[in-house]
């Protein structure tokens, strides 16, 4: 099979990735490698999967020749765009070129050549402040940032352009996503940095913000899943929602125990666009794709403090 996983050598793109070869497929990775953080550390996760082993293609999405670069593709892996809620109060433009016309634009591309499936990574961000717990794909999306608006909008082109075209797509709302390779502007990736150095952790809020934990290796797997299952209907739409939601206090205690050491906390004023809780309903996606997640909190933790410790050497 000859796949294509935009955003590639990102956290969960390189773990998919990787994935991908270990199955025996081609894969060409479209990445931007953005500066949103270091495209160092994308090259590392690239690195890590084997370089020589990919085909990576360097382009922009929102301005890339695309129709030649999907051409041919058996499943097309969308997992491209820009991350994080606090920068998209003041970056709007370039979420929405990186989230809404990157996604379209690959749309279109896809209803040109033909793809046979298109699996885009959406998020939990489009519920915000959900109405009930575990949400519901079904449920009411109220997005809380301009991130999950960005990402709800690419969501519902994916889904009209499958009801319009017969582009068969498939979305993912990947919840609260952890583990080796994650970014460096994510809460675990900065709690487990703050216990090694014991430096101190800014905690906005007061730590009762709750999360439904997803281990990277769970989630690559529903991703994977997502792309190679056979009848899946086109437009479908899926919590990716580990079943181990705790709160963020409970989280950097974790970390503490994990790391041999607690997290010194640098306690500040909540923030605009943080939701209160998130938890999915995997029910849809266990009948479709017989994917449920298996990675407990605690061993997650530990695999992930694994890995920052063999960075250092």
């Amino acid at each position: 099979m000859r796949a294509v996983v935009t955003g590639g050598a990102g956290f969960i793109g390189s773990t998919l990735t990787e994935r991908l070869l270990a199955e025996g497929h081609e894969v060409t990775v479209l990445d931007a490698l953005t500066d949103y953080y270091d495209p160092a550390l994308k090259r590392r996760n690239l690195d890590a999967v084997g370089t020589g082993r990919i085909n990576l293609v360097r382009e922009d999405l929102a301005t890339a020749d695309l129709d030649p670069l999907i051409e041919g593709a058996d499943v097309v892996w969308h997992l491209a765009g820009q991350p994080g809620v606090r920068l998209s109060w003041d970056g709007f433009q370039t979420y929405v070129s990186h989230n809404i016309t990157a996604t379209q634009r690959l749309l279109e591309a896809a209803k040109r050549v033909g793809t046979p499936r298109l699996v885009y990574a959406s998020s939990s961000s489009v519920y915000g402040n959900a109405e009930r717990y575990p949400t519901l794909e079904t449920d009411r999306p109220e997005p809380f940032s301009p991130y999950g608006v960005t990402k709800l909008a690419a969501e519902h082109l994916c889904v009209l352009y499958s009801a319009n075209f017969g582009v068969p797509t498939v979305s993912l709302r990947y919840f609260t996503v952890y583990g080796p390779r994650q970014r460096p502007d994510m809460a675990t990736h900065r709690l487990i940095e703050c216990a090694i150095d014991q430096r101190p952790f800014p905690l906005f809020g007061d730590g009762t913000q709750e999360r439904a934990f997803t281990y990277v290796g769970d989630v690559a797997d529903a991703t994977y899943r997502a792309g190679v299952t056979p009848d899946v209907d086109a437009g479908s739409v899926f919590n990716v929602s580990g079943p181990f939601s705790c709160t963020l206090a409970q989280l950097i205690d974790l970390v503490g125990e994990t790391v041999g050491q607690s997290v010194p906390l640098d306690h500040r004023p909540a923030e605009a666009g943080d939701a209160s809780k998130t938890g999915g309903s995997t029910e849809r996606i266990e009948t479709a794709l017989g994917w449920k997640a298996s990675t407990s909190l605690e061993d997650g933790v530990a695999e992930q403090v694994r890995w920052h410790r063999s960075l250092r050497g």
